[in-house]
């Protein structure tokens, strides 16, 4: 049984001058309120993804599927959404559409009838050779149901001539490019896997009986549960509904590339991430900001929320007083009408408002996560500036946004970035701040635990900053240019 609703929201910023989230996945199997804890967990990861939300169960017999446009409590809030998902397994999903586009039919988990059983999987990332694998699957006679990269896999399985589902899965994930983190279920149980970089976060958890995966150790606090480990990369975990767990390697050992900017910006602060707790990690970017590009301010004031952890470190570094000179309302929603550009153009001043009692003839220092466009930046130091602040600095905990993310993560296309275009003075110039600086790479990797960024061997992905992409870009290979491929192969590991 399927239920769609279209709780009908344009979630997208509308300067379209941020990273968005990717998305997040739970799953739980073996509980007696298996879509209950699921929704749970999706709450806590609605910041990976506020455009859509969507759940499948099982309840022994039949699969059970909801999906809606909408935040989790918009189409999960009610009890009868619950009712409607009968189970002791079920999965979740929350998204931004990275590969797709937004649409009913492109919200997760899908859900397909193969001939072992019924088949869902929800996938937070991106496969990097999609498109190339489609072409070649509609040749062959394939229909698909919906402009997802993740229907690539549900395909793959399907037409794989090995005869268990675990082998017809794995099959199909030797052929995918690029990086998941996938929950899968079937009528035997659940199974959760990681690209073999690990490119995506995945953790493990228990709750009494029933075994839990996440995106983030956050959806494992919010329903009690104790984390048990990390999904590895290239690892795949079988669970069944007598409990056992049965985990499989069938990539070997590539070593691991997980995603700096999870550290940066899209984890939740209270999150553990590696083995490290996010919100430490961000006080330490602030902490190597400050050593690196000191500055002369009175003040040291976070752009909120995503800089508030760096501001602190960067404040405690420093000795500079940490202040709250912009006060973030938490009402004003993407989903604001807007009804001219004069309006649209003022959407930094309903999110954002100056502290002028605090500011006014101070020097400041701004600390932000990260510039993507850049016009987000240029209109909160104009709103500093306007507040009656004599200086205003700012430092930015994270390496410049130079290359687009082909890994799940929505960044704009490359000639967009402000720092693919311009030098940091000009960048400078852009936002019209009387200085600006990023951390270093090494600074970076620093404030992670490492003692420098390994050029032949990165610790991390970290290609938005160095486009070193650590797998084959086949889609994006197909086109471009080939003299523009070249330059790019250069930096493709």
């Amino acid at each position: 049984m399927t239920i769609e609703t279209n709780v009908n929201h344009p979630f997208h910023d509308e300067d379209g001058d941020t990273l968005r989230e990717e998305c997040g996945v739970f799953g739980a199997i073996n509980a007696r309120d298996a879509t209950a804890l699921t929704a749970l967990g999706l709450h806590a990861l609605q910041h990976r993804g506020q455009e859509a939300a969507g759940i499948v169960s099982y309840d022994g017999a039949e699969f059970y599927v909801r999906r809606g446009l909408g935040h989790v409590a918009e189409n999960f809030g009610a009890g009868d959404a619950i009712a409607e998902l009968p189970g002791s397994m079920a999965a979740g999903h929350v998204r931004y559409s990275t590969t797709g586009g937004s649409g009913l039919r492109n919200i997760q988990p899908l859900y397909a009838e193969l001939a072992t059983g019924g088949f869902a999987i929800a996938h937070n990332g991106n496969i990097s050779n999609a498109m190339h694998l489609r072409a070649d699957l509609v040749r062959k006679g394939a229909i698909f149901q919906s402009t997802s990269d993740t229907e690539v896999i549900v395909h793959l399985v399907a037409t794989s001539r090995y005869p268990t589902l675990l082998d017809r899965f794995v099959d199909a994930l030797r052929l995918v490019e690029g990086a998941y983190a996938l929950i899968c279920m079937t009528p035997k149980g659940m199974i959760a896997c990681r690209d073999p970089l690990g490119i995506r976060p995945l953790v493990m958890g228990r709750v009494g009986d029933a075994v839990v995966f996440a995106s983030e150790t956050v959806a494992l606090d919010i329903i009690g549960a104790d984390f048990e480990r990390e999904v590895e990369p290239g690892e795949l975990i079988e669970v069944d509904f007598d409990g056992k767990t049965k985990s499989h390697r069938p990539f070997g050992n590539r070593g691991s590339r997980p995603c700096i900017f999870e550290h940066v910006y899209f984890s939740r602060p209270d999150s553990i991430s590696a083995g490290r707790s996010v919100y430490s990690v961000r006080k330490a970017i602030g902490e190597q900001l400050a050593i690196e590009s000191p500055a002369d301010v009175d003040l040291v004031i976070p752009v909120p929320d995503s800089g508030v952890p760096a501001a602190i470190g960067y404040a405690q570094q420093s000795g500079k007083p940490f202040e709250l000179g912009i006060i973030r309302s938490h009402y004003v929603g993407r989903t604001f009408i807007q009804p001219s550009d004069g309006a649209r153009s003022s959407s930094v001043s309903r999110k954002h408002n100056a502290n002028r009692a605090l500011v006014e003839g101070k020097r400041i220092v701004l600390i932000d996560d990260s510039i993507v466009r850049g016009t987000t930046s240029l209109k909160i130091v104009q709103m500093m500036r306007d507040a009656g602040a004599t200086e205003v600095h700012m430092r930015i905990a994270s390496p410049p946004t130079m290359h687009s993310c082909f890994y799940g993560v929505d960044t704009p296309e490359r000639s967009k970035l402000l720092a693919a275009r311009m030098e940091v003075e000009a960048m400078r110039e852009f936002i019209q701040a009387d200085s600006l600086a990023f951390v270093s790479i090494d600074g970076l990797y620093r404030a992670v635990g490492e003692e420098e960024r390994k050029p032949k061997c990165p610790q991390y992905c970290d290609a938005c900053f160095t486009g070193d992409y650590p797998t084959k870009l086949t889609d994006l290979e197909e086109r471009t240019e080939p003299d523009q491929m070249s330059l790019l192969q250069e930096k493709v590991a």
